[in-house]
């Protein structure tokens, strides 16, 4: 603990995340709220009170929702979550899903060109998680991913960028403000206006993507569960390869695919920020209940 003492966060979210730590390290059954909140400069109320603006539960609650034994608990209808989305017919391009996400994947070609001959734009927008780093094409969302303390804003483009080495990139912020609105904000989340993303790899890291787009909110699932419904039942590891490359973080939530043990495994913008994702959704549930 002593090593908060001298934190001085400059936004919600990293006094977030820094609790996410604790809360991560200790447990939601041995946590000293009290004093982790004065290491913060906070008193407990309102530690307690940013948690449940931030996402509508109590600090605990948001623990307890991320906890393993919570995972496994979700774990124990993950066969049914993705079966029960093919048998309603959500195999298609559109799935029923509180973003409510059209996608369009580029055709190979463009793979292979590394996206040569597009135009993107790009930038920075406030969002629960951090800084939201965002590129877009005239089609959608092509890539999003997180700035903060550990990563600045021109390190998560370059991030980003990467995957389409070969585009032309414009920064404006004022054109992707928005964009991170509509993800971010469960209120705008509508059928009438759905967040469009382009998705750019190989066939079956597509497939992979896909898949994961039919994870409802507040549930979880396995590698092996997606290696499964993509008909490569012992492609676990190649599946865990492709998720670790999703390029549009959050939309495509690859959050959502936990170890066969219920633990949270790997992300690629930090195991925080995937406890912080988790722990936020379960509060957007549970409003919703």
């Amino acid at each position: 603990m002593n090593q908060l003492a001298s934190l001085a966060p400059e936004s919600d979210y990293d006094i977030i995340r820094a609790a996410i730590r604790y809360l991560s390290e200790h447990g939601p059954d041995a946590t000293d709220l009290s004093r982790f909140a004065r290491a913060l400069g906070l008193s407990e109320r309102q530690l307690n009170d940013l948690f449940r603006r931030w996402c509508g539960l109590s600090p605990k609650s948001f623990a307890q929702a991320v906890a393993l034994n919570h995972a496994k608990g979700l774990l124990r209808d993950q066969a049914s979550v993705l079966d029960t989305t093919y048998e309603v017919g959500l195999s298609s391009s559109s799935r029923l899903h509180d973003l409510f996400v059209t996608y369009e994947a580029m055709p190979p070609g463009a793979f292979r060109a590394g996206g040569a001959g597009i135009d993107m734009v790009w930038g920075a927008a406030p969002s629960p998680f951090g800084t939201a780093v965002v590129t877009a094409t005239e089609y959608g969302i092509s890539g999003l991913g997180f700035a903060d303390a550990d990563m600045s804003v021109e390190a998560a483009f370059e991030d980003l960028a990467n995957r389409w080495p070969r585009a032309r990139f414009i920064r404006d912020d004022a054109r992707i403000a928005p964009l991170v609105s509509g993800i971010f904000e469960p209120s705008r989340w509508s059928a009438e206006q759905p967040v469009r993303v382009v998705l750019i790899g190989t066939d079956f890291e597509v497939k992979v993507w896909e898949t994961l787009l039919k994870i409802p909110v507040g549930r979880a699932t396995t590698y092996s569960s997606v290696a499964q419904h993509i008909g490569k039942p012992r492609a676990s590891r190649a599946v865990g390869a492709a998720v670790g490359k999703n390029p549009i973080s959050f939309v495509v939530p690859c959050h959502r695919v936990v170890g066969t043990s219920g633990a949270l495994t790997g992300y690629h913008w930090g195991v925080p920020r995937k406890r912080a994702i988790l722990g936020w959704e379960a509060g957007v549930v549970s409003t919703r209940v």
